[in-house]
């Protein structure tokens, strides 16, 4: 399995967030499951690479050139992928990903994620998507899609295939 994790390139002040990547990323390498993710060597997007690389896991890293120029790009992955823009990085992502999980992260973040719960409810493809709803970082994400969906706004249906689980690794396990 190939998971894409969307998450922050800034290191957040709460030190829980870089602990569940931490046991994100062991959990991912012990369970062979490969990473799929923005190729970063900053903020939680770092942390997750680095403990997966420190416990034997596969990491695929995707960035766009503006910033392999400006110097983030993480050089110790198992993969490295360089695109011309962050249109190819996310479409590149979405195809090789078997599921997705958005990790608490800032605007880019909510891109990533977005675009994968659209492709999923035009039929593009249909692969798991969940928000690590770490210390209630999501909840107003959780709120926004039960309003959206009591408005109408959102299929009743797509709306539950849009998951939300405090522990990222329990999300994991419920895409297998």
């Amino acid at each position: 399995m190939k998971i894409a994790i969307f998450c922050g390139s800034k290191m957040p002040e709460n030190p829980i967030f870089s602990q569940k990547a931490k046991e994100l990323g062991e959990y991912l390498a012990k369970s062979n499951i490969e990473l799929i993710y923005g190729g970063a060597n900053v903020g939680l997007m770092k942390v997750l690479a680095d403990t997966m690389l420190e416990h034997g896991g596969y990491v695929i890293g995707i960035m766009p050139r503006i910033l392999v120029d400006q110097e983030v790009m993480h050089t110790g992955l198992s993969e490295s992928i360089v695109v011309e823009d962050m249109s190819i990085r996310k479409q590149m992502m979405n195809d090789m990903a078997d599921a997705f999980i958005a990790f608490p992260g800032g605007c880019g973040t909510m891109d990533e994620v977005f675009e994968v719960i659209t492709l999923n409810q035009i039929g593009y493809f249909n692969k798991p998507v969940g928000f690590a709803n770490i210390d209630g970082f999501y909840d107003g994400i959780l709120q926004y899609i039960n309003h959206a969906t009591k408005n109408s706004l959102i299929k009743e249906e797509d709306a539950k295939e849009i998951l939300f689980n405090e522990d990222a690794v329990e999300l994991i396990k419920s895409f297998q």
